[in-house]
């Protein structure tokens, strides 16, 4: 009897990772049914759909990221493939070939040109990249018309052979017979190829430790090419056959609508069940054309996604296996930069160079908009508004390490606050300012209830499914008509100072954020600014001191989530209208991938990172703009690890270096690691202080002189 419960039990858990699948398919049938030909299509769509979450999936095993350029890397083959039948006219077997050899040739190139560049960085990093990445392939596949002296447009693959059949009301092509044979076929070959083939057999082995597999004589490196050049292709089949069964779309979110319905049927699939992944997206296809048949739009499918994804998160047990506890660790943001040493910053030359450079950034803050037109004014009122957005990712990711994805959607409440007190009620930005960080904190203190189970790429995740969630939603007016539409008057400051003109919103917006700064330059010198930064690189060992973690994190969500929403407020304030795609999912993975190339362990990484993706934006044309930003973040994440900000403070530090030898100082370390002066930083010292200070009810916070303690976002 006991080889009888065995079997029982095993496969109770053979059928647990489709259950999921199952409840999707119960859930449609019974809130969203509809006629077998709209089921037929909605099985074909989920179909072309398990084919990107299997390559998204193949990479995650590889790489342990999210690749967020699948989409973009199937989009840019597809379209070329599409152009050779349509504009080039070449026989439609000899333009998918064509296309399927330049799709491997693609992800070759990718892993050789990018990814292997990052092979030992944080996955954070490469992460960040891949989002880089996807703009420049979504510049190229604006671009390729322009080879037959056309433009970007909605384009559609014609069906290979002359057949119709009707079901249901639909009527389908040979294009729905090509992907309903085609794609079935593809997903059991490759199930087939990861289990019985050495290279099948030596990727599972690699993804749960890399650094293990390769020990064990696996060429991990080799492998990983193997791994891109499979999930290109598969992107590929999957948007050619998209063109053909409906149409192939453009533009750089492309690949976002993609990459989210995949990723949710990779983390309701348990990540690395690919059976149950492929199942899974399968009957999220069933479900999107069941919601679309009975609404008549898929707005509906952006909350159940992201409720999917929380609920199926919360649900799965973490940290049994030591590669969950490296994917945590492996999301840890970059260090940040150490104050200034005492005794050099007593230093003559020392001071006059801070004073020096002091003044030079004052003067260009606030005289440089004088020598712009009422058009440049506008736009810098931009850059320093996305700056404060910045900030607020700093405290979340950079400080506490919480990775957030979604982080206008924050702006967004902040804004739509904004907009109905102001046009609603009449108040006058200050007060706007107030209520809507209040209401902003309570959200993002809501959102980060998830953080305290989950991590890394898992709480990124989420946080980008509630912030699409919400673009689509409930800032559209789709689930409750509230936010004013349209142009609104601007309000008076204080009643009695008027703001219609772009140089006092300047102005007005570069007050904000220089108050913002001095108040979280302050809170990361207190014991809890520290403590935020010992929970990102040592969360057991905080908790082992008796800090409690979860009011550390949740105070980190509400510091963050309050300051977007202030900056939202003045977003709002100076466009004067609230316009939902301002808050999109796209514009929160632009402002944290500005962020990171920006420098996300500083404050002034966060302006830096601004002034570099919204100036590009502004001196040059879309979609220039987007290669300009895509290959910015490469360049930057390549050539300076620790961004703009840590490149600005290497170059503060030779400088001070050459005054210490100067005055014949020699012993000190200006390594950032091992600096003497900054032993409270430390993790463990941190905690232990945090601790100590409990149990005596003291307070050593000794930041009596202000050059002893420089902060490490101030200006040098």
């Amino acid at each position: 009897m006991g080889w009888l419960a065995d079997n029982n039990k095993t496969a109770k858990n053979n059928l647990l990772p489709f259950l999921p699948a199952v409840g999707i398919l119960v859930a449609q049938i019974l809130i969203f049914p509809m006629p077998s030909g709209a089921l037929l299509s909605g099985v074909i769509l989920g179909l072309l759909g398990a084919l990107g979450a299997l390559g998204l999936a193949l990479v995650w095993r590889a790489n342990r990221i999210v690749n967020f350029a699948q989409g973009d890397l199937g989009g840019l083959p597809a379209t070329f493939a599409v152009l050779l039948v349509t504009l080039a006219g070449l026989p439609w077997l000899l333009s998918i070939t064509i296309g399927f050899a330049s799709a491997l040739l693609l992800g070759l190139i990718v892993d050789v040109l990018v990814i292997r560049r990052f092979f030992s960085s944080p996955r954070l990093q490469l992460t960040v990249a891949t989002l880089g990445l996807a703009q420049v392939l979504a510049f190229c596949a604006l671009l390729l018309p322009k080879l037959w002296d056309a433009g970007p447009a909605v384009r559609t693959m014609p069906p290979p052979i002359e057949f119709t059949f009707n079901t249901g009301g639909v009527v389908f092509d040979g294009s729905d017979l090509l992907a309903l044979i085609v794609a079935p076929l593809l997903l059991v070959a490759v199930a087939l190829f990861l289990k019985l083939t050495d290279t099948g057999i030596a990727v599972r082995a690699s993804a749960e430790r890399s650094e293990r597999a390769a020990t064990l004589g696996i060429p991990v490196r080799r492998l990983e090419a193997q791994i891109w050049v499979l999930a290109t292709g598969l992107a590929y089949i999957s948007m050619v056959l998209t063109a053909g069964v409906s149409s192939l779309p453009f533009g750089v979110g492309l690949g976002l609508s993609v990459v989210l319905r995949a990723l949710t049927a990779l983390i309701v699939g348990r990540m690395t069940h690919l059976v149950a992944i492929a199942a899974t997206a399968v009957s999220l296809g069933v479900l999107e054309t069941g919601v679309r048949w009975n609404t008549g739009d898929s707005y509906l499918m952006s909350p159940i996604l992201a409720g999917l994804i929380i609920v199926s998160l919360l649900l799965q047990r973490r940290g049994s296996r030591r590669s969950d506890a490296e994917d945590a660790s492996s999301w840890d943001s970059l260090g940040e930069v150490r104050p200034i040493p005492l005794a050099i910053s007593k230093l003559r030359e020392v001071r006059l160079g801070r004073l020096g450079v002091g003044i030079a950034v004052v003067a260009t803050v606030i005289g440089l908009p004088l020598l712009l037109g009422t058009n440049g004014q506008f736009k810098a009122g931009v850059i320093v508004i996305f700056a404060m957005i910045g900030l607020s990712v700093v405290v979340l990711t950079g400080w506490a390490g919480q990775v957030s994805l979604g982080q206008m959607a924050f702006v967004g409440v902040g804004a739509s606050v904004g907009a109905w007190a102001t046009v609603e009620q009449g108040w006058e930005p200050l007060t706007s300012m107030v209520v809507a960080g209040v209401i902003g904190a309570l959200v993002a203190v809501l959102v980060g209830l998830p953080a305290l189970r989950l991590r890394g790429l898992y709480l990124a995740v989420t946080t980008l499914a509630i912030s699409v969630a919400a673009s689509e939603w409930i800032f559209s007016n789709r689930a409750v008509d509230w936010i004013p539409e349209g142009r609104f008057a601007r309000p008076e400051l204080l009643y009695r100072i008027s703001l219609d003109s772009p140089l006092r919103l300047y102005y007005f917006a570069l007050t904000m954020l220089v108050l913002m700064g001095l108040v979280l330059r302050r809170l990361r010198r207190t014991r809890t600014g520290r403590v935020l930064v010992a929970l990102r690189d040592n969360e057991s060992g905080v908790a082992a001191f008796g800090v409690n973690t979860t009011r550390v994190k949740l105070s980190a969500f509400a510091v963050s989530g309050c300051m977007a929403s202030i900056a939202g407020v003045v977003l709002v304030i100076h466009q004067a209208a609230f316009r939902e795609q301002t808050y999109g999912a796209e514009e929160s993975l632009l402002v944290f991938s500005a962020t990171v190339v920006g420098g996300l362990g500083s404050l002034l990484g966060a302006v830096l990172g601004s002034v570099f993706q919204r100036g590009s934006q502004w001196l040059l044309p879309a979609p220039w703009s987007v290669l300009a930003t895509g290959v910015g973040v490469l360049v930057v994440l390549l050539s300076v690890p620790d961004g703009l900000g840590g490149l600005v403070f290497r170059v503060r530090d030779r400088a001070l270096s050459f005054a210490a030898r100067r005055n014949g100082i020699h012993e000190l370390n200006f390594n950032r690691d091992t600096d003497a002066d900054s032993q409270l930083e430390d993790p463990a010292a941190a905690a232990s202080q945090e601790q100590t200070d409990t149990d005596t009810g003291t307070d050593t916070d000794t930041d009596t002189d202000t050059d002893t303690d420089t902060d490490v976002g101030a200006v040098p």
